[in-house]
């Protein structure tokens, strides 16, 4: 069959199986490469033009319960046929240091993401240095490992500082003009992470000017408390 008389599922299925879209983006706070939707629409212009298709990607804002969402649609057309998907992403609640057209935007990216990913079938797929003994385990979503970071970092502070976890929580989420953990946004995540580093490594510096100050003076102290953490540069 030739290529003219291909059907809009059967070019799709054809670039579905060809389109190759590595992970070449890298977070320093999270220690993992990803993609984004730039990356996806690199990838596939030039299987778009192979096959003579069109790509559009709109976005519509709805009100749904008292939260902003983002519905992004991408479409695919020969001309004749198109295929549609849809893809959601909610603005977050705190507008933290972000414009409003900022937080609109930043919805907008992770939704189009979402509906391509969809549409030319880009998976995650599994990362195998991160399996457990052959176990197959899912990635986990950039959400998720920001919370797994900023606990991991925020329970190192709580222990340096004699303090009680939920302390540290607010005071950095304060910094950030955030009041949930759950509203961070993800171009938020990098400094976040860096205000808690930020504090461990006060903290740290803190209790070595302690010690010293004791031993000159001839106080006790307590003993040194040490930590398995790298809180970076």
């Amino acid at each position: 069959m030739t290529e003219e008389k291909l059907t809009i599922q059967q070019k799709l299925i054809q670039i579905q199986s060809e389109l190759k879209v590595p992970k070449n983006n890298f977070s320093e706070y999270g220690g993992y490469n990803f993609r984004n939707a730039e990356d996806i629409l690199k990838a596939v212009k030039k299987h778009n033009l192979e096959y003579g298709l069109l790509l559009t990607l709109t976005d519509v804002p709805l009100f749904i319960e008292g939260r902003f969402y983002i519905r992004s649609t991408a479409t695919l057309s020969d001309g004749k046929e198109s295929i549609c998907i849809d893809a959601y992403a909610r603005e977050a609640e705190s507008k933290s240091k972000m414009d409003d057209s900022q937080l609109t935007g930043s919805a907008s990216s992770y939704a189009r993401k979402y509906a391509l990913q969809g549409l030319y079938l880009v998976d995650d797929g599994i990362d195998p240095d991160s399996l457990n003994e052959g176990e197959e385990e899912p990635e986990k979503s950039e959400q998720e490992v920001f919370f797994d970071y900023f606990k991991f970092y925020a329970n190192g502070v709580a222990e340096l500082t004699n303090k009680p976890y939920e302390e540290i929580e607010a005071n950095v989420l304060g910094v950030n003009t955030f009041a949930r953990l759950e509203d961070v946004t993800p171009d938020m995540y990098a400094q976040v992470i860096g205000t808690v580093k930020v504090m461990g490594k006060r903290a740290e510096l803190q209790l070595k000017e302690n010690e010293t100050a004791a031993k000159v003076t001839g106080k006790s102290t307590s003993a040194s408390q040490t930590t398995n953490f790298t809180w970076g540069k």
